[in-house]
């Protein structure tokens, strides 16, 4: 790309960042966005977030094999004031090995309620089991779609329910009207493949998560070229009949938030369902890293 493309493309950008507010919504307010910043060449390119019961323990991947984890300060409202982090460590393969070319394009994190962590890759399509990050993992079984997806482009959005199903949803699919739901329950051997979710252009999913509530929380993103991403958040109950009782949680204007690709649904103090998400800068100059928050609107818990 030459450079005035480059600079034109950061100038909209910024341009749009500055003027913009988070649209109104009519299940969810904005609350925060926070700038991540920190160093080293491998910071960057957040792909994933899992976020603690209490709200500030965190772990996130990047799309380049890397993990995180740290801890979020936050004021008395509740607010992000700061990030603590490890420097990114690399993931690893099944024989304890960093992760090779094309192996390491790591998008999707869930972590269950035994503290076993799930990672879903994109390049060489497959969901990695790791008892600790940082060292080696467990090759879990693949459905015999994941070989035929599309590169850059198939295992991002990734959860985990209360059970230990893993629950996955591909960023496209050969249907233009849904995408099916992959899932895997604890010590089974294969995926199944039974449920879908509605698909609803142009937003394609890259991030989800079950919420302490039960529910499933997908988070959506389009790019509309120089004008920047915007982002949606719907919400799906669980049941024997797959995800039901869609609701649309928020949608942010052009250019509101970055690149937003993880999602964690977490209940703060006030008993509220609150989502912090997290932005892919890409490594560009002109995009950054964020943690972006909403708390929807349904009565705290009793």
């Amino acid at each position: 790309m030459r450079i005035g493309s480059v600079l034109t493309i950061a100038s909209a950008l910024v341009f749009l960042t500055a003027w913009s507010e988070a649209q109104s919504v009519e299940n969810a307010d904005f609350l925060q966005s926070f700038r991540w910043r920190g160093e080293g060449e491998q910071f960057g390119g957040f792909s994933g977030i899992e976020i603690g019961a209490n709200g500030r323990d965190f772990t996130a991947i990047t799309d380049k094999g890397y993990f995180v984890t740290g801890q979020i300060t936050r004021g008395e409202g509740g607010e992000i004031t700061g990030i603590e982090h490890i420097p990114p460590t690399s993931l690893r393969t099944d024989k304890g090995n960093k992760l090779p070319k094309f192996f390491n394009d790591s998008e999707g994190l869930a972590i269950g309620p035994d503290g076993q962590a799930y990672v879903s890759f994109e390049a060489k399509h497959r969901v990695q089991a790791y008892d600790v990050l940082g060292l080696a993992s467990r090759n879990l079984p693949k459905h015999p779609d994941f070989a035929e997806m599309q590169n850059n482009s198939s295992l991002e959005a990734l959860a985990i329910d209360a059970e230990g199903t893993l629950i996955i949803i591909p960023e496209r699919s050969n249907s233009s009207s849904r995408l099916p739901v992959y899932r895997l329950r604890q010590g089974a051997e294969k995926w199944d493949k039974s449920h879908s979710i509605p698909r609803t252009g142009p937003y394609l999913p890259v991030g989800a998560d079950v919420g302490p509530d039960g529910r499933l929380y997908v988070l959506e993103r389009h790019l509309a070229g120089i004008l920047g991403f915007t982002s949606r958040v719907r919400r799906f109950d669980l049941g024997p009949n797959g995800p039901t009782n869609e609701v649309e949680l928020f949608r942010s204007g052009l250019g509101v938030h970055d690149n937003l690709e993880g999602i964690a649904a977490w209940r703060d103090d006030q008993g509220r369902i609150r989502l912090t998400m997290v932005s892919d800068d890409n490594f560009q100059f002109f995009q950054v890293t964020e943690l972006v928050e909403y708390v929807v609107h349904d009565a705290p818990q009793s």
